[in-house]
């Protein structure tokens, strides 16, 4: 089985029902968590090297490890599911939760139970209405089967599973300001330390992972540490959902092996770019990442590899720069976006976002000066890593700082009205 997270996905749209998903062998990975100790699940998964499908990368293992354990740990404990899939160019987690629900479902019953969880939540993006449908039947279903409810199996597990949707802010995607909104309060970031792990929602040790993480969950468990290692084609062990939007001729997403590269998933299952276009860039992991280049096609995807090139796999879903759009004006609708997205709570986003955008509005407008590059060079350092209280800022300074390095005469094109202006 090379495609575990998509391979009951149906031709015509239609979900996965819980007959067909136990038929593909759906939830014998929970019978067989349930007849392991927690903490084996949990060493399961750090063995694997899973690392987290939301965008940073982080051993979910290892995140699971910092939440106490044991008769004197504190009750109640949670596991969050983070389905608010707002990034730009993110398309993967939604795609999972409404061709597969039940594959969410158990891998949420698996990772709470490996951290001795008895309450969960799926925290979804409010527009996401037809996952959420689909998602609600799968836990009715599953409730109805005791999947979920009291002494699952038998087992003298009890576990209880929320579908909670959401208002709708970017930020909520930070999981500190997730815990706030489900909490009933402002979105936004909290201090840290203490981590969640510790005292999240409530106060109470709380764990905050991604659907596509989640989803790796029940096939790890079944069928074992090496068999999800010979996924990859890299150290970055499983298969990824990676995506493609712009001038291609099929845009869409596909679950490859771990490291396929940008080359492959552009040219072969993307068909390439529509005629008349060239490739000039390309974001490969969401709007929050840093561009690559065309010299960079052959590298592999992975949390490693495109890093040594200074940008991140982040969500794995590429945005194509072709070279008939202007790398300013790319840039300039992103950042409108993140400025609008600000929770507001600290200083350099709330104000230096804005700037940004008033900035590039200028040059695409005929007002700018070449002092205005060197303010926005300057900008990305403002607002870079350590500067703001999270990481929307910081985000949204890569796809900026990248297009001054590599499209640099873009904007100075401007400045020499060497391109036509927009108006208004």
């Amino acid at each position: 089985m090379e495609k575990p997270l998509t391979k009951n996905f149906k031709a015509d749209g239609t979900p996965a029902t819980l007959e067909e998903y136990l038929q593909s062998g759906g939830y014998e990975g929970l019978r067989k968590a349930l007849a392991m100790a927690p903490l084996e699940v949990q060493q399961t998964v750090k063995d694997t090297g899973l690392r987290g499908r939301g965008g940073a990368g982080f051993s979910t293992g290892v995140k699971w490890s910092f939440v106490p354990m044991g008769d004197d740990a504190p009750r109640t404990k949670y596991l969050i599911v983070n389905g608010d899939e707002m990034e730009p160019g993110a398309f993967k987690d939604r795609l999972l939760m409404e061709g597969d629900p039940h594959q969410l479902v158990e891998g949420v019953i698996i990772s709470a139970y490996a951290i001795q969880a008895s309450t969960a939540y799926i925290f979804l993006r409010g527009e996401y209405r037809l996952a959420a449908e689909r998602l609600s039947q799968a836990i009715g279903a599953a409730y109805e089967r005791n999947y979920l409810g009291d002494d699952i199996f038998g087992s003298g597990y009890d576990l209880d599973l929320y579908l909670h949707t959401s208002a709708g802010r970017y930020i909520c995607g930070e999981e500190t300001a997730l815990l706030n909104s489900l909490e009933g309060r402002r979105a936004i970031p909290r201090a840290k330390p203490p981590y969640p792990q510790v005292s999240g929602l409530f106060g109470k040790p709380t764990i905050v992972n991604n659907v596509e993480t989640l989803c790796n969950v029940p096939h790890i468990v079944h069928y074992g540490v090496d068999w999800y290692k010979g996924l990859s084609k890299t150290a970055d062990a499983g298969t990824k959902l990676y995506g493609v939007s712009g001038r291609v001729r099929r845009p869409g997403a596909w679950e490859l092996p771990m490291g396929t590269t940008a080359r492959e998933i552009i040219e072969e299952h993307a068909g390439g770019m529509q005629e008349g276009y060239s490739l000039r860039g390309f974001l490969p992991g969401g709007a929050s990442t840093d561009f690559m280049l065309p010299e960079h096609l052959d590298i592999p995807l992975d949390f490693d590899a495109v890093t040594e090139v200074d940008s991140r796999l982040g969500t794995g879903t590429l945005i194509l720069l072709d070279d008939k759009t202007c790398a300013v004006r790319f840039v300039l609708n992103l950042e409108q976006f993140f400025a609008q997205e600000s929770c507001g709570w600290c200083t350099p986003c709330r104000d230096g976002l804005p700037w940004t955008v008033d900035l590039l509005q200028d040059l695409v407008e005929g007002r700018g000066r070449l002092e205005d590059i060197e303010q926005l060079e300057r900008m990305t350092g403002f607002l870079g890593p350590g500067n703001t209280f999270c990481a929307l800022a910081p985000g949204a300074m890569e796809p900026l700082q990248s297009a001054l390095k590599y499209f640099r005469e873009d904007f100075e094109n401007y400045i020499a009205k060497k391109v036509r202006v927009a108006h208004g």
